[in-house]
């Protein structure tokens, strides 16, 4: 059993590299050749990815993939996505296709509040608390100007700070509650640092406090932004007539869009649905996130807590028909920027933004909004129509192939062999070995 390891981080590269081979990895030379092999030959590209995070050894790339043809708000943009997972590029780039030639995507940015809280303990009267805070007001603003000037300029800031009482769920508890703008900045940074001045000002003016007559003191618990911003909307959406959906002779226009509306209800009904339909359009959003250097994991816990805020767990998505015109649509919280954290760093972050040219946080959040729509589009019309496994496969196909090392003619005749037969992880692997026999 590997022993707990001491001064780890100050060990250089190479060293970790030596300890993580002689303690957990068998084959010592593939596993030293496999890390190497993803090292930048930029010596100093490779210093600024090793400085991104802590303890690093090597770099693990994932594709950056492109989805053209997203027409948004009369504009069109070619979409940076990166992601693992076979056939969710093609799918939006066919989802973006198809409402090109319908309208294209109808985006626009209800509000984008960012929210932060200091949480504390009273044990005091609540009239007396409401009093101090009132009266202390303007000294939390007096104390962060050195922070927020700079965001002012660009008319962002702080919006509001209120105290919200939550003695009902906690005895004693209660919140500063306080919404910002960050403008194009991703914001993180700037709202702790404010909330952290904030509890400053709190702890200290409650101890020189007069309207605090019960003695007892603000004990402050933590203080840290909000990654549920339900304020942070964006909406997207598509539409058109009910026959301009038809692309076939096999299913009618009418008949798709019933069927479309109906996967969409059971969706919104149904939570062990709801799930996997969600997850579709974060397959679209996570890749543009990702592509441009944002915060995925933020922005999933905060779309799925806010696909939860009516009591249950939901879609994100909801389509009708009214009047014979088919709609889809979606609004979802997305905290977005475009400057700060990595996209002044990674030199394929700021590549995406430059594909992207050049948007606001706002726009960011527009263009994002239309790449989980476009997901979730795609995934829906290959459910109701010929299944969700058929395209899939033939896109996993390539991975199969390349897990049990096929050559490029084996390749090229299994591609031929499969246009025509159906695909499955068996019969890939059955037809693989009788063509090398």
């Amino acid at each position: 059993m590997t022993k707990a390891v001491s001064g780890f981080s100050k060990l250089t590269k190479i060293q970790k590299i030596e300890w993580l081979v002689k303690n957990y990895l068998d084959d010592r030379a593939e596993a030293i050749d496999t890390l190497k092999k993803y090292w930048n030959d930029d010596e100093k590209l490779q210093q600024l990815h090793d400085e991104f995070i802590e303890n690093t050894v090597s770099n693990f790339y994932l594709p950056l993939g492109l989805a053209p043809n997203f027409l948004i708000n009369e504009r069109y943009y070619t979409l940076p996505m990166v992601i693992e997972e076979s056939s969710v590029v093609a799918a939006a780039s066919k989802a973006a296709k198809f409402w090109s030639e319908r309208g294209g995507f109808k985006t626009r940015v209800i509000n984008n509040k960012k929210i932060g809280q200091v949480h504390f303990m009273f044990q005091g009267k609540k009239p007396e608390l409401q009093q101090f805070i009132k009266n202390i007001k303007p000294k939390f603003y007096d104390a962060v100007r050195p922070i927020t000037a700079n965001m002012e300029k660009r008319g962002g800031g702080i919006l509001d700070i209120s105290l919200v009482d939550k003695t009902a769920e906690l005895e004693n508890y209660y919140q500063l509650f306080a919404h910002f703008d960050t403008r194009d900045s991703m914001g993180a940074n700037f709202i702790n640092s404010c909330l952290e001045k904030f509890a400053e000002v709190l702890q200290a003016e409650a101890k020189s406090s007069e309207i605090l007559t019960s003695g007892q003191d603000i004990q402050v618990v933590m203080s840290i932004l909000s990654n549920y911003v339900p304020e942070c909307l964006v909406r997207a959406e598509v539409s058109c007539p009910v026959e301009d959906l038809s692309e076939n002779s096999q299913m009618s226009g009418e008949e798709f869009a019933e069927k479309f509306v109906r996967a969409v209800k059971i969706a919104e009904i149904e939570p062990y649905r709801a799930v996997t339909h969600n997850k579709g359009v974060m397959n679209g959003i996570d890749a543009v996130v990702l592509a441009t250097g944002n915060d995925f994991r933020a922005v999933e816990a905060g779309v799925h807590a806010f696909a939860s805020k009516d009591g249950q767990y939901t879609s994100l998505t909801h389509a009708s028909i009214e009047n014979g015109i088919f709609k889809f649509w979606m609004e979802i919280p997305l905290a977005l920027g475009t400057v700060g954290g990595l996209t002044s760093l990674h030199p394929m972050v700021k590549l995406a933004l430059d594909i992207l040219q050049r948007p606001s946080a706002s726009e960011l959040m527009e263009i994002t909004a239309a790449a989980g729509l476009a997901q979730n589009f795609a995934a829906l019309r290959s459910l109701i129509t010929t299944g969700i496994q058929q395209g899939h496969m033939k896109m996993h196909l390539m991975n199969i192939l390349n897990q049990h090392q096929a050559t490029e003619q084996e390749k090229t005749e299994m591609i031929e062999f499969f246009t025509h037969h159906t695909i499955t992880h068996s019969s890939v692997i059955e037809q693989l070995e009788k063509l090398r026999a």
